[in-house]
């Protein structure tokens, strides 16, 4: 399904967004697709209901363009496989904002992207091949011209509706998943102009006064009693007067 706003993926919403058949039905691509459906209906219709008549000389049928069976079997088959292939791709245009795999969307695309390009290049082969083959057609006395006409005509028709598919089915690839976006937090940036809020306003700096601390001094004369005198080596320790060492 087609979207146009919001987060997509491959030109489908995320899924989980459930679906609406009205706005499924309202889309271009599905339009394009029907008409395209019609279109291959109405040539394979005409062909196989009108397209063969037998001549007064001759009992078997003929194809009407020119007596070239091969050009109407061509139509035919084209006809039909592109009747086929769009109600195909109408079930899958549904069911594709259903897959939450993005992969899967992305091969569901290209296939409508490369059946659609080769489809509106197989449709103008069958344009050519039957304009050719119904101006080389001079007797036309017993042949139903309006059937004729409308199968060239619609095969002409097909393949300006199948180009649209190819573009629709290529913008929808490009796209891809671009569209889908993360979220993220992003710090906003700092106003400088707000003040700060009543919790967190800052509180006032009041100094206080350093009184410095007295000591109490004492006189200088007073003597201090862990003073000791000094060290002198030539004074010999208490008690130990008038000892002499032993001879030997």
């Amino acid at each position: 399904m087609e979207e146009t706003g919001g987060a997509t993926a491959y030109g489908a919403s995320l899924a989980g967004g459930g679906f609406d058949f009205y706005k499924f039905v309202r889309q271009p691509q599905t339009i394009v697709r029907v008409l395209s459906w019609i279109f291959s209906m109405v040539v394979f219709a005409c062909i196989t209901t009108e397209g063969y008549v037998n001549t007064a000389h001759s009992a078997e049928a003929k194809c009407v363009f020119n007596q070239n069976d091969s050009a109407c079997h061509y139509a035919v088959g084209i006809g039909v496989i592109a009747f086929l292939a769009c109600v195909a791709f109408l079930v899958l245009d549904a069911y594709l904002p259903f897959m939450s795999n993005a992969q899967e969307r992305k091969y569901a695309v290209m296939a409508d992207l490369g059946f659609s390009g080769v489809w509106t290049f197989l449709w103008f082969v069958c344009f050519c091949l039957l304009a050719s083959q119904w101006a080389r057609t001079h007797d036309i006395s017993s042949i139903p011209e309006d059937a004729a006409r409308a199968t060239v005509a619609f095969s002409f028709f097909s393949i300006a509706t199948w180009g649209i598919l190819t573009y629709y089915a290529l913008g929808r690839f490009r796209r891809g998943v671009n569209e889908v976006s993360i979220p993220t937090y992003t710090e906003p940036p700092p106003d400088h102009h707000t003040p700060y809020p009543p919790t967190y306003a800052p509180t006032s700096y009041n100094p206080t006064t350093y009184t410095p601390t007295t000591y109490t001094t004492y006189p200088s004369n007073a003597t201090d009693l862990r003073q000791q005198p000094p060290f002198n080596p030539s004074s010999q320790m208490p008690g130990d007067d008038g000892y002499q060492p032993p001879n030997y």
